[in-house]
Order: structure tokens, then C-alpha cells, then sequence
């Protein structure tokens, strides 16, 4: 008997689950940035089914929703994890609520991937300081790569998120690159691994070839400082691994804040993002024709409602006969 018997699915939701599982069965994931969202209750989730006494229970919502996610979507990219070393316990509870075939794309927590802890009360004693573990391949291997590894058939991409650096930190973009080459070089083996850059200026052809040597994915990703997806598709270099990674986060120009601010509760597409959503289907037209996976994971702050860019775009994908 299935764990994940057959839900009642919204209709936004019923649409898009036959479009996204023939992507995916053609190695083309489709999921969303994190999935606790009320926003999307009566489209992609059923309000019924988190109600307690009558009312909706955000509670209720936050700790079962993802089944009804993975009803949809084959993919979504863990957030979360930027936070935290999860514990093994934690990663058990959260790959059995998914379908065997579901895959997590997860970031890779900030303990890695911050040169200094920002001023923020958040960071207590440590805000301001040195990060210490700093792409350090011995704490990413012991306390986030080993608890993974038993689920590693339900892990996609592995996702390295830099801050934008300051010249302080790298006065170069060959100071980033010396030092992110032996952290790559000592990764363990068994995962896909993407990095995803905010210095525009670092987007060179030494940085893209240290990925290639690698196999170490370059992230496409739409953000404030960033080369627009469809600029970023006409970098050849750019294509560095046997699989491609995209992240549409935010549309170029445009602050983190200001995107929620416009945006929330994340209902409906407020502003179509034409740029980008060309630029998702250069990249899974690109790897079709290299026969490569391709992970796109859409975030709500790109144009107010990740769901239904998603629809969007593939929608595009099938009328082009892709």
C-alpha cells in the first residue's frame, strides 16, 4: 500500500502535476524555492486539510505539507538548510515524507559559505567576526555531506550560495578563485555540487573553467547584482558540469525587501518577468540537446508566485514542442 495515496489536488495544482512528471521522466526537474506558503492554498494546496477545529492552522500547514507539495512538484530547493546542520534525525523525518523519487535540491548552510558574520543581532557574539569554518571541506564533509549520504539518491544539487564579497575580503576575482579551487578539489564524492555567485564581476572564463575541472555546476541564477538568466544563457563557459542548475530569485535591480514588500502574500503573478523565464527555457532547451539534467527552482519574489511562473514557462516548453 502507498504512503502517498492519491490527494484531491486544487486546480492550478492537478494542471501542472501531468506537465511537471513528463519533465522530470525527461530529466527536467521543475520545484519551487522552500514550499510553506498559505499563499498558495486553493492552488497548489487544499485548505481542508490544515484546518484544526474549524480554522486553518498555520502549525498544522508548516509540519505536513510537503506530501501534498510532492503531489505536484518533483523537486524544491531546501532554504532552510543555509540556517542549520540538520541532524540525521531531522533528514530522516524529511525525506520520508516524499515519494522516493522526489528530489531535494538543498543550500548548503552559511557556516560554509560566509567569509565574516554580518552585523545582525541574529549572529549574537559572532556578528562582525572571521567565519572560521569558512569553506572548510573537513566541517562540510563531517556535519552536512555524512548525515546526507544515506539519502543521497533522494539529494539533486548541492548548493554553495555566496554573499556578494566585498573587496576587503577579495580584492580579486583570482583571490576568490585561490581560495575556492582546493575547497572544491577535497569535496567527497557521491553529489552534485553548484555554486552560486552574487559579484557579477567574478562571472570569468578562469572562475568557469575551475567549475568545469570540477564538474561543479554553475548557478544561473536571476538576482539584484546579477547578469540577467537570459544574459547569463549566451555565456557558453557557463555550462560547466553534466547537469545545469537555475535559480530564479529576483528580477535584476530589484532588493530582496522591496520584492517582498511588492509581492506577498504571494497569491498571483504581480509583474511578468520576460527575461528570465526566456532564460529557463534557453537552459532546458540547452540540456535537452546535451541529454543532462536540468534543476529550475522559482522562487515567489521573481514575479509574486512561483507556482504560477512555473506554469508559465512550461507551458511556453510544451507549445514549442520542446
Amino acid at each position: 500500500m502507498s504512503l502517498f495515496p492519491e490527494m484531491d489536488q486544487p486546480d492550478q495544482a492537478a494542471r501542472l502535476a501531468p506537465r511537471l512528471k513528463r519533465l522530470a521522466e525527461a530529466g527536467i526537474y521543475f520545484g519551487t524555492s522552500s514550499w510553506k506558503y498559505p499563499g498558495w492554498l486553493g492552488s497548489i494546496y487544499d485548505e481542508d486539510r490544515y484546518r484544526t477545529r474549524g480554522k486553518f492552522s498555520q502549525k498544522k500547514f508548516d509540519e505536513s505539507c510537503l506530501p501534498e507539495y510532492a503531489q505536484t512538484f518533483p523537486t524544491v530547493c531546501g532554504d532552510f538548510a543555509f540556517y542549520q546542520f540538520p541532524t540525521e534525525e531531522y533528514w530522516a523525518r524529511l525525506f520520508a515524507q516524499t515519494p522516493r523519487d522526489f528530489l531535494f535540491g538543498l543550500k548548503v548552510p552559511e557556516e560554509i559559505t560566509v567569509a565574516t558574520w554580518p552585523k545582525h543581532a541574529r549572529y549574537g557574539n559572532r556578528a562582525g567576526e572571521p567565519n572560521n569554518h569558512f569553506l572548510d571541506a573537513n566541517t562540510f564533509n563531517r556535519f552536512f555531506a555524512e548525515p546526507l549520504r544515506k539519502h543521497r539518491k533522494q539529494v539533486g544539487p548541492l548548493i554553495f550560495e555566496f554573499g556578494t564579497f566585498n573587496k576587503s575580503t577579495f580584492p580579486r576575482p583570482d583571490d576568490f578563485q585561490a581560495r575556492l579551487e582546493p575547497f572544491l578539489a577535497a569535496l567527497p564524492d557521491g553529489f552534485r555540487y553548484a555554486v552560486e555567485l552574487r559579484n557579477p564581476e567574478f562571472l570569468k572564463p578562469g572562475y568557469l573553467d575551475l567549475l568545469k575541472s570540477q564538474n561543479v555546476a554553475h548557478v544561473f541564477n536571476a538576482w539584484t547584482r546579477m547578469p540577467s538568466l537570459d544574459e547569463q544563457v549566451q555565456i557558453p563557459e557557463a555550462f560547466t558540469a553534466d547537469f545545469s542548475v537555475v535559480r530564479a530569485l529576483l528580477r535584476k535591480g530589484r532588493a530582496y525587501d522591496d520584492a517582498v514588500k511588492t509581492f506577498e502574500p504571494y497569491q498571483k503573478i504581480v509583474e511578468p518577468n520576460d527575461e528570465t523565464r526566456a532564460g529557463m527555457v534557453e537552459i532546458v532547451n540547452g540540456a535537452r540537446k546535451r541529454k543532462i539534467p536540468a534543476f529550475l527552482f522559482v522562487n515567489n519574489r521573481l514575479e509574486g508566485n512561483a507556482p504560477g511562473t512555473i506554469e508559465a514557462v512550461t507551458e511556453d516548453l510544451e507549445n514549442r514542442r520542446w
